[in-house]
Protein backbone atom coordinates (compact mmCIF):
# COMPACT_ATOMS: atom_id res chain seq x y z
CA UNK A 1 0.00 0.00 0.00
CA UNK A 2 1.42 3.02 -1.24
CA UNK A 3 1.48 5.92 1.39
CA UNK A 4 2.16 9.40 -0.73
CA UNK A 5 2.86 13.01 0.63
CA UNK A 6 1.99 16.20 -1.60
CA UNK A 7 3.59 18.93 -0.42
CA UNK A 8 2.19 21.97 -2.66
CA UNK A 9 3.75 25.73 -2.98
CA UNK A 10 0.51 27.42 -3.59
CA UNK A 11 -0.08 31.17 -3.97
CA UNK A 12 0.40 33.41 -1.09
CA UNK A 13 -3.24 33.83 1.02
CA UNK A 14 -4.75 30.75 -1.31
CA UNK A 15 -6.44 28.25 1.43
CA UNK A 16 -6.95 25.95 -1.14
CA UNK A 17 -5.23 22.83 -3.26
CA UNK A 18 -5.62 23.22 -6.90
CA UNK A 19 -7.34 20.02 -6.89
CA UNK A 20 -8.65 17.90 -3.43
CA UNK A 21 -6.86 15.41 -2.29
CA UNK A 22 -9.54 12.52 -3.57
CA UNK A 23 -8.18 13.44 -6.80
CA UNK A 24 -5.11 13.07 -6.48
CA UNK A 25 -5.45 9.52 -4.23
CA UNK A 26 -7.60 8.16 -7.27
CA UNK A 27 -5.48 9.57 -9.99
CA UNK A 28 -2.10 7.91 -7.96
CA UNK A 29 -4.52 4.47 -7.28
CA UNK A 30 -4.65 4.23 -11.16
CA UNK A 31 -1.05 4.66 -11.32
CA UNK A 32 -0.27 1.53 -8.99
CA UNK A 33 -4.13 -0.33 -10.07
CA UNK A 34 -4.51 -0.19 -5.95
CA UNK A 35 -7.64 -1.45 -4.88
CA UNK A 36 -10.18 0.98 -2.93
CA UNK A 37 -8.65 2.09 -0.25
CA UNK A 38 -5.09 1.00 -0.95
CA UNK A 39 -3.10 4.42 -1.62
CA UNK A 40 -3.06 7.20 0.69
CA UNK A 41 -2.59 10.13 0.36
CA UNK A 42 -1.87 13.37 2.73
CA UNK A 43 -1.70 16.99 1.41
CA UNK A 44 0.13 19.87 2.49
CA UNK A 45 -0.05 23.61 1.19
CA UNK A 46 3.01 25.69 1.67
CA UNK A 47 2.39 29.04 1.18
CA UNK A 48 4.80 30.63 -1.76
CA UNK A 49 5.60 33.00 1.18
CA UNK A 50 7.61 30.25 2.79
CA UNK A 51 9.91 28.91 -0.79
CA UNK A 52 12.14 30.47 -2.79
CA UNK A 53 14.60 29.73 -5.61
CA UNK A 54 18.33 30.94 -5.48
CA UNK A 55 18.39 34.10 -7.64
CA UNK A 56 15.15 33.71 -9.74
CA UNK A 57 11.55 34.52 -8.26
CA UNK A 58 9.33 32.05 -8.72
CA UNK A 59 6.42 33.15 -11.06
CA UNK A 60 2.40 31.69 -9.72
CA UNK A 61 2.28 29.31 -12.97
CA UNK A 62 5.92 27.65 -12.46
CA UNK A 63 5.09 26.90 -8.39
CA UNK A 64 6.29 23.66 -7.17
CA UNK A 65 4.90 20.34 -5.63
CA UNK A 66 6.95 18.09 -4.08
CA UNK A 67 5.72 14.05 -3.58
CA UNK A 68 7.41 11.36 -1.29
CA UNK A 69 6.41 8.04 -2.12
CA UNK A 70 6.34 5.34 0.75
CA UNK A 71 6.41 1.34 -0.06
CA UNK A 72 6.98 -1.81 2.29
CA UNK A 73 9.66 -2.31 -0.52
CA UNK A 74 10.60 0.06 -3.13
CA UNK A 75 10.90 -0.65 -7.00
CA UNK A 76 14.13 -0.92 -8.79
CA UNK A 77 15.69 0.08 -11.83
CA UNK A 78 13.56 0.20 -14.78
CA UNK A 79 10.61 -0.29 -12.77
CA UNK A 80 11.39 2.44 -10.57
CA UNK A 81 12.32 5.25 -13.72
CA UNK A 82 8.64 4.36 -14.84
CA UNK A 83 7.18 4.73 -11.59
CA UNK A 84 8.35 7.81 -11.17
CA UNK A 85 7.77 9.27 -14.77
CA UNK A 86 4.29 7.75 -13.91
CA UNK A 87 4.01 9.31 -10.43
CA UNK A 88 5.30 12.50 -12.20
CA UNK A 89 2.74 12.89 -14.97
CA UNK A 90 -0.21 11.40 -13.24
CA UNK A 91 0.20 14.71 -10.24
CA UNK A 92 1.41 16.93 -13.27
CA UNK A 93 -2.62 16.75 -14.72
CA UNK A 94 -4.36 16.32 -11.66
CA UNK A 95 -2.68 19.55 -10.23
CA UNK A 96 -2.66 21.62 -13.59
CA UNK A 97 1.23 22.16 -13.17
CA UNK A 98 4.18 21.55 -15.52
CA UNK A 99 5.48 18.41 -15.34
CA UNK A 100 9.32 19.41 -14.37
CA UNK A 101 7.56 21.09 -11.52
CA UNK A 102 6.65 17.94 -9.77
CA UNK A 103 9.55 16.97 -8.35
CA UNK A 104 9.00 12.76 -6.94
CA UNK A 105 11.78 11.14 -3.91
CA UNK A 106 11.12 7.94 -2.77
CA UNK A 107 11.15 7.26 1.39
CA UNK A 108 13.58 4.53 2.56
CA UNK A 109 11.33 1.14 2.81
CA UNK A 110 8.67 0.85 5.29
CA UNK A 111 8.89 -2.79 5.57
CA UNK A 112 9.75 -3.74 9.20
CA UNK A 113 9.78 -0.11 10.45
Amino acid sequence: MPIVDVQLVCPHGSDDPPAPAQALADALGRVWASPPGRTWVRVQLLSSASYAENGAPVDEAELPAFVTVLHARPPHGDTLAAEVLAVTTAVAECLGRPIERVHVQYAPPGAGR
